[in-house]
């Protein structure tokens, strides 16, 4: 008789152990660090003939390791804006590592400081979208923080050593061989999957539209204004016009094949 479940056999979840959830998470990851190898690239070359010497370039990725806020960093370095514009825009660039805290707090938030300073360093959104898909499935594995560790790291070892390829390679790779395309269709390929609620397509179209018209703004301030105007867009939507939640029928849903769960279904 076929009983109905929602976790993994109990057999396979004491299988899991840190060695495996580690080398699982590394393997999860791959495909991704695979798109992330001429991002990391044409960082290095871009950052070399930005003015960065290639001692800082590969320092930046070591111990700044943000790809999106180092490109935007090195550019704005090239054109001699002001410090403080500089930190206030690779900030407002990195705010959506707040909700991926926000997210993931949930499933570490027993862990010891050792753990969680690290993780949180080497937190990306390719190993956001791997790790957080691992911690909700239904299985009561102990050692998920392994697989946190191992997705993070392979992905931080990729990004540093392809910096220093970029590096090597200097402005020819940068400059003519149109790689630095490779930065914007992975951020799309990241970003759709997730533009599902009505929130969030009036969030992206209006940051988009608005990047647009305000791409001529001095100290690249266009960035800063475009996720700004998305962000209260979304909000605006969320607030005043939000979806409707449909209700789920767990027993029209499920087929009932337990008796037990039959029996409390006849009783009900």
């Amino acid at each position: 008789m076929t009983r109905l479940t929602t976790a993994e056999p109990q057999s396979q979840t004491r299988s899991r152990t840190r060695r495996t959830e580690f080398l699982t998470g590394a393997k999860d990851t791959i495909p991704l660090v695979l798109g992330a190898i001429p991002f990391a690239i044409i960082f290095g070359a871009v950052a070399g003939s930005s003015g960065l010497s290639a001692g800082g370039t590969v320092a930046m990725s070591v111990f700044v390791f943000a790809g999106s806020a180092q490109f935007i960093a090195t550019n704005l370095i090239a054109s001699n804006t002001p410090g403080a514009v500089i930190i206030l825009t690779t900030f407002v660039v990195n705010l959506r590592h707040a909700l991926y805290s926000a997210t993931l707090a949930p499933h570490v938030k027993r862990l010891p400081q050792r753990w969680l300073i690290p993780l949180a360093f080497w937190l990306t959104d390719e190993s956001f979208m791997i790790v957080i898909s691992h911690y909700n499935k239904p299985d009561a594995s102990p050692f998920k923080h392994w697989y946190f560790l191992g997705s993070e790291l392979i992905m931080y070892s990729n990004w540093v050593a392809f910096t220093g390829v970029g590096v090597l390679a200097g402005k020819v790779i940068g400059e003519n061989s149109g790689l630095d395309f490779a930065m914007v269709a992975t951020f799309i390929g990241l970003v759709v999957p997730f533009v599902k609620s009505r929130a969030a397509r009036v969030s992206v179209l209006c940051a988009g539209v608005s990047s647009i018209f305000t791409y001529s703004m001095p100290n690249k301030l266009g960035l800063i204004v475009a996720a700004l105007l998305g962000i209260v867009a979304g909000m605006v939507v969320e607030t005043f016009w939000p979806e409707p939640i449909e209700p789920i029928e767990l027993n029209a849903a499920l087929p009932v094949t337990d008796p037990l769960l039959q029996k409390e279904s006849e009783v009900g």
